[in-house]
């Protein structure tokens, strides 16, 4: 049997947000661990990094996240990843004027997929049994200046995630709206907030817990 996925969120902050780390993630597969993006407050526990994968090379946290990369002996990048059966493959995602993406995390059966940021949700990502998603906007889209993209609100998300058929919906990438909601005791309709430290748990059998 194929180990399990092990995915642990370092953050899920919205850039500059006044509650939580920057959002983050530390996926475990037998001996092999990648983080994706991150930032100060949200790096990985002491142990040996395979990869340290983002999904904007010109993120406001570009600096910071090379300086905690070289400690670690890597450079940030998007990029592919193939360690044993842990397979890793970016995707393009309409964010901004510049290339962004998500990732596509794959282990026997199982798919997760890690996309933080995107003003629509990726196709790429459909039959996921795990999708740790956008939730910068919360009822209404974040439209960035110059109409070059921005960020789908989570009440747009839920729905979309249960059209293209995603197992478990975790919001990763809390922004100000999303915190009021939250705040006022608001919970999405599909999806559930996510909770920095928090280990999930994904099967080969397609089995996320």
């Amino acid at each position: 049997m194929a180990p399990r996925l092990r995915l642990t969120l370092l953050g899920v902050g919205a850039m500059a947000s006044p509650r939580f780390a920057p959002a983050g993630l530390l996926v475990v597969h037998g001996r092999h661990r990648v983080v994706f993006d991150g930032g100060p407050g949200a790096e990985p526990p002491e142990g040996r990094v395979d990869a340290w994968l983002v999904t904007d090379e010109h993120a406001e946290l570009r600096s910071a996240l090379r300086h905690l990369a070289a400690e670690r002996g890597l450079v940030p990048r998007m990029a592919d990843a193939d360690l044993g059966e842990l397979r890793v493959r970016a995707h393009p995602v309409a964010h901004t004027s510049h290339p962004t993406c998500g990732y596509r995390i794959e282990a026997g059966a199982a798919a997760v997929v890690w996309a933080p940021e995107f003003w629509a949700f990726p196709a790429w990502a459909a039959d996921a049994d795990l999708m740790f998603a956008e939730a910068s906007g919360w009822d209404r889209p974040i439209r960035f200046r110059g109409g070059v993209g921005g960020h789908a609100p989570v009440r747009d998300i839920g729905p979309e995630a249960v059209r293209h058929r995603i197992g478990r919906l975790v919001y990763a990438h809390i922004g100000r709206p999303c915190l009021r909601a939250m705040d006022a005791g608001l919970i999405p309709e599909y999806g559930e907030w996510g909770r920095e430290g928090r280990t999930y748990l994904v099967f080969p059998q397609r089995r996320a817990c």
